[in-house]
This record gives structure tokens, sequence and C-alpha cells, in this order.
């Protein structure tokens, strides 16, 4: 847990991925398609990428990735990310984070 809270650290948006998924690569065009630049975490790419994606299970992702941090906070997987976008809730989660500006 602590590994994950030391990587959100600071960074408005976060996302953990892996480099083969298309639902990781998704969630990313879409939070970079309204001018945020998400810091992405290749967790099939990393030394400790096992390590990591065993405390994203723990902290409750099903299945591990993509795991959307928005404001240190964790949002969810692909599902929740899409739910608050047809809600009209993913810009203003964004925004408060700092990771647009309007």
């Amino acid at each position: 847990m602590d590994l994950i809270t030391s990587m959100v650290a600071e960074r408005p948006v976060v996302i953990f991925s892996k480099s083969t998924c298309c639902l990781s690569h998704s969630m990313t065009t879409l939070i970079r398609s309204f001018g945020a630049n998400p810091t992405i975490y290749e967790l099939d790419e990393m030394t400790n990428g096992q390590q990591i994606e065993s405390a994203l299970l723990q902290m409750g992702c099903q299945p591990s990735v993509p795991a959307v941090f928005i404001g240190q906070q964790f949002i969810g997987g692909s599902k929740r990310v899409m739910s608050l976008h047809l809600r009209n809730e993913l810009v203003p989660k964004l925004i408060n984070a700092r990771a647009i500006w309007i």
C-alpha cells in the first residue's frame, strides 16, 4: 500500500497499465483528450511490476489494470472511469486535482 501511495504522491493523474492492455490504452487516451497528462506506469515493463500489481489487487482493483488515480485517490478501473465520464463527473475531478485548467 505504501508503495502505491508513494507512486501516486504529488501527481494529479496516475494510471497503472500494461502495455498490452487495450482498456488501459483507452483510459489513457480518454484522460489525455481533456488535456491532462497522466503519469503512466506500465507494470509489464517494470522490474517490480508484479509487486505493484499485487498491491493494486489488495486495494480491490479487479482486474489490476487499468487502475486510475486522480488527485491521489483511487478512482477505479475502466468501468468506473467511463461511468464518471458519462455522468459528466470526470472533468470536474480532473479540474479539482489540478490535472487540467479551464
